[in-house]
């Protein structure tokens, strides 16, 4: 019946602040659709930003900053995911470790965007 992931709706407290995180540090482009709502895109998918403040219906029951817990797949190897982050001082969390992904086993590093959403990335572990 369902066939992939449209769109996921992150609730952020700043969405300049979210825009500028989620291209500069993680390279998503955007796409704004109003004030109060702009699309990171990722691949055939959008991550929507929406402002906490916003009157939007419908929307989540209880749309809270910093309740998501997200693992995006990198192209990159992990070890050049540490020297970006590190470039851009954006602190690891923790990582690399093995974790089990969707697919099998992964390696992963997590970090936090502006709201303290937990931002997993990850490869297919060797």
């Amino acid at each position: 019946m369902l066939s992939g992931l449209d769109h996921l709706v992150i609730t952020v407290t700043d969405i300049s602040r979210a825009v500028d995180f989620y291209t500069r540090v993680l390279g998503l482009d955007v796409r704004y659709r109003d004030q109060e709502r702009v699309d990171l895109m990722l691949g055939n998918m959008a991550l929507r930003l929406h402002w906490t403040a916003t009157d939007i219906e419908p929307r989540a029951a209880t749309p809270t900053p910093g309740s998501l817990d997200l693992c995006l797949r990198s192209r990159l190897p992990l070890q050049e995911v540490q020297h970006h982050l590190h470039a851009l001082s954006v602190d690891i969390e923790l990582g690399p470790v093995t974790r089990q992904g969707a697919t099998g086993e992964i390696e992963s590093l997590y970090l936090r965007d502006p709201d303290g959403n937990l931002l997993e990335i990850c490869r297919p572990a060797r």
